[in-house]
């Protein structure tokens, strides 16, 4: 408590800096000051956080405190002070990292130490200030406050208000204030911030004290248990605060005022309250941080973020502007899991460096999958699981772009190459592998000893494995050889062989999907399914050790309808049919399959093979159109109008597509206004047709559901209204840009707002083009969320004449977009800017950009083969059936 006092006291000193002149702030630092300083090469000081600075100061440095103390009175800056403690070993200098607008006092143990020690990127401690044991450092600076690209982004709302919070991950900390940023670096924390009078303030720790200065008050937070610094979060704004107290822990939530009306808060709150229970009875370990609330934060760049005490989700996931369908609502069920279960996996127990992310992120979507199905079996959790996980993870993991689960990393300036499928969606996916190979009791066993041994430290992956390992008495080494470290996934293929009613030969051959993995076979536990029209399906446990797997038990057995090999998606391949299961299935067993998760995998098994160029795409769009009318999953059904999509707007040539479009236009309208069918397939037939209506008649409907009073049985609201004059503008319909005129004027929410900008970069003009194009590097003041969301309409596959000559320059620009967006920003610009084509010549233009740019670091040039596969997939299917 002493901390958190002085905090507040050096706080009130603090906020004299807020008021001096900007020109006396420029003065001191332009007398020695980073802006006179020229960048050091050597690893200490370079950009980034290097391993070799992070190994340095893991050796050296520990028991590290922050006493944080921030000012955000002013429009678009945030002065502040920090004193670090630490314990120092050794007799060397010490490093603090800082990339903030300005750096104004810094003294160490009570002994000044001039401005040129400061390089842009670094603070270095000289030895000769330092002792040994117990040291101090206190800075003064002044942070960024933007809409984007600074650690403190700011969002505008219509009424007026404007609302702050802190982003940090992965290694944008030292962008806030000055600090030891890496993850094995855990700190306490307290915090002290001045903010207008009204404002609500959300921090990691429990406030414990506001003060009056003037017209500002001084909220004053706990010392937190120990967090890494990507961990440490604020929010700050004029929020509405609602509250719930369930068996003695009460949690809140922060609204917007403008939107609270909007939320439903009680649901929010029960959600959270229930995940938070049940991840304390799965780990036997209680919530381990003071206090648990939440912040629906508005254009927020991600889907949420597991700040310990003060977790943030995205605003227009978790509020329904129109009566959500239930994939809307199973995922934002799902966040909120993903999120709570980073309380442990991530931030009680967090990787030691950025190569192991994956460490918390696959654990936190696993264990959210278990924990729905746990709480509610009737929703279909893993159906939901392989659907959200499975094809992401493969369209990847196939490429020649892929990378390990490990992945190697060299300075944290990079992190943010390592998130995306392989570590969202592949590292789930190879878990419940694990959970199968172990057994549920030794892999419940194992990551309640791994919490336990690691907890408030850090941990890697061989620690993981260990604590399987032990309590499951198996050597897990193959496991790690091949699933950690190994980069890429198995093609499995199934050979099936049948004479006289009966199988003579069952076999899965291994094959690896690209020659980086190596020849040897991936060691698995599978479940083989022996599909009959009239009996009781067989299920054969099978080993795959070796590249032919002989399934000796099925011999004998009558033939099947159809085989399946990864029956309950245990295993982590992607399977390729054999010819008599997919005439079979094609012939009507795919419709009698009652099982919809394993009717879900089905359909997915037939799109791999439509993907890999083995099954016309036309030829799974009848079959789609024949199934569709006794399709009754409402998880399901979306994936294969989705798919029906694809195969028409890409994949098949202008006169395939004029020749199936109208009956597939008219089967979608029919199905979104067959009121004997639940909202949830009416809502995804009309989300298909506002998708792919392009006939005469197509665009004459969808100018009149703009005028109609409902839509799907529901009232039309703003959402559609956006995606029908969306669309219209993609067509370049004539009275396109009058009737986005009329919506924007129509809805003047915050979301209407950022729509309206995301739709006119579909108009089809080369001027359009150009002028969004510049302005994603231009205009600071554009948040990410709108420039993310307005990425799709610019290079809409329609208009790929268009956007193709912003192709290379799109490409050229990736280091400067790794550099200054976001973790997720750069594989949404590259699947944007690639995804919209389907032509040679764009196919051309990604690889004379590889081959221009041979010292391309390696993490971006695995991101664009990665996107650049689906390409050329796409040119391949087109010049195959076309």
């Amino acid at each position: 408590m002493m901390k958190t006092r002085q905090a507040v006291v050096a706080l009130v000193a603090l906020m004299s800096l807020a008021f001096v002149p900007s020109s006396v702030v420029r003065a001191q630092t332009d007398r020695g000051g980073p802006s006179t300083v020229v960048l050091r090469k050597d690893t200490m000081m370079g950009p980034g956080v290097s391993i070799e600075l992070a190994r340095y100061r893991a050796k050296t440095v520990s028991e590290v405190h922050y006493a944080l103390q921030l000012h955000v009175t002013t429009a678009d800056s945030a002065p502040g002070s920090v004193t670090v403690t630490w314990n120092r070993s050794g007799t060397n200098d010490a490093f603090l990292d800082f990339r903030g607008r300005r750096l104004t006092k810094i003294v160490v143990n009570k002994t000044n130490v001039p401005l040129s020690a400061f390089n842009g990127a670094h603070i270095k401690m000289p030895a000769n200030v330092l002792v040994s044991g117990t040291n101090s450092a206190s800075l003064e600076f002044v942070s960024e406050v933007a809409a984007s690209g600074a650690s403190i982004i700011k969002s505008h709302d219509p009424d007026g208000s404007d609302y702050l919070y802190t982003l940090l991950v992965p290694a944008d900390a030292n962008q806030l204030f000055p600090s030891f940023d890496q993850p094995d670096l855990k700190a306490r924390v307290t915090f002290a911030l001045a903010a207008p009078k009204g404002w609500q303030v959300v921090a990691n720790g429990a406030e414990w004290k506001t003060d009056t200065v003037g017209n500002m008050l001084l909220h004053a937070f706990n010392e937190t248990k120990p967090l890494s610094t990507y961990l440490i979060a604020f929010a700050a704004g004029p929020w509405e605060k609602a509250s719930s107290t369930v068996s003695g822990r009460t949690m809140s939530v922060y609204v917007r005022k403008s939107r609270i009306k909007e939320a439903d808060v009680d649901t929010m709150l029960m959600l959270n309250q229930r995940a938070v229970s049940w991840m304390e009875q799965y780990f036997n370990f209680p919530y381990p941080f003071e206090k648990i609330d939440f912040v629906l934060a508005p254009a927020f760049p991600f889907g949420g973020m597991e700040h310990p005490g003060a977790i943030f989700y995205n605003e227009n996931s978790f509020i329904f502007r129109e009566r959500p369908t239930l994939a809307r609502k199973l995922g934002r069920n799902s966040t909120v899991l993903h999120e709570v279960a980073h309380q442990w996996f991530g931030d009680l127990v967090t990787m030691r460096w950025f190569d192991d992310l994956w460490l918390k992120e696959g654990f936190a979507t696993y264990m959210a999958a278990k924990a729905q199905y746990s709480i509610d079996s009737t929703t279909g959790a893993w159906k939901t699981f392989y659907q959200g996980n499975k094809p992401a993870a493969y369209s990847v993991d196939q490429t020649t772009g892929t990378n390990s689960l490990w992945q190697r990393l060299a300075n944290l300036d990079q992190a943010k190459s390592n998130y995306g499928a392989i570590v969202y969606n592949k590292a789930p996916s190879v878990l419940k592998q694990l959970n199968f190979l172990v057994g549920e009791e030794s892999f419940q066993s194992g990551i309640r000893q791994f919490l336990k041994d690691h907890q408030y430290a850090n941990a890697t992956w061989q620690d993981l494995l260990g604590s399987v390992s032990t309590a499951s008495g198996k050597s897990l080494d193959d496991f790690g050889r091949n699933f950690m470290l190994r980069p890429g996934m198995p093609i499995v293929q199934q050979q099936l062989t049948v004479a006289n009613g009966k199988i003579t030969r069952l076999a899965l051959t291994q094959r690896p999907a690209q020659a980086l993995s190596g020849p040897a076979p991936w060691p698995m536990r599978t479940q083989l399914l022996l599909s009959y029209a009239n009996q009781p399906p067989i299920k054969i446990p099978v080993e795959l050790k070796t590249r032919v797997n002989e399934v000796s038990a099925a011999i004998g057995k009558a033939a099947p309808q159809f085989v399946f090999a990864n029956y309950d998606d245990y295993g982590y391949f992607l399977t390729l049919l054999d010819s008599a299961s997919i005439k079979n299935l094609e012939d009507g067993a795919l419709g009698d399959v009652n099982d919809g998760f394993l009717r879900t995998m089905l359909w997915g098994a037939l799109w791999d093979q439509v993907r890999d160029a083995q099954f016309d795409p036309m030829r799974f769009a009848r079959l789609a159109l024949k199934e569709l009318p006794r399709e009754k999953d409402e998880q399901l059904f979306p994936n294969i109008l989705g798919r029906l999509t694809r195969s028409l707007n890409v994949y098949a040539s202008k006169t395939q597509r004029d020749q199936l479009l109208p009956s597939v236009e008219r089967a979608f309208w029919d199905g979104a206004n067959d009121k004997a069918r639940p909202y949830g397939i009416r809502r995804a037939y009309i989300e298909a047709f506002i998708a792919i209506a392009q006939t005469t008649e197509g665009r004459e409907r969808l100018v009149s559901l703009l005028s109609a009073d409902s839509v799907a049985g529901e009232p039309l609201k703003d959402p559609t209204r956006w995606d029908v004059v969306n669309h219209l503008m993609v067509l370049d319909a004539p009275n396109a840009l009058q009737l986005v005129a009329q919506q924007t004027a129509h809805d003047t929410t915050a979301d209407g707002k950022r729509r309206a900008f995301a739709v006119g970069a579909a108009h089809k003009t080369a001027e359009t083009k150009k002028a969004y194009f510049t302005q994603y590097f231009a205009d600071k003041s554009l948040n990410e969320e709108w420039a993310s969301g307005s990425l799709g309409a610019f290079n809409t596959a329609e208009q790929s004449e268009l956007s193709l000559p912003y192709l290379r320059p799109a490409l050229d620009s990736l280091r400067y977009i790794q550099a200054n967006r976001r973790i997720f920003f750069l594989g949404g610009w590259l699947g944007a800017f690639i995804g919209g084509q389907r032509s040679p010549a764009a196919l051309a233009t990604v690889k004379k950009y590889l081959a221009d740019n041979p010292s391309l670091p390696l993490d971006l040039k695995q991101k664009v083969l990665q996107t650049a596969d689906e390409l050329e997939r796409t040119v391949k299917i087109r010049q195959r059936w076309n």
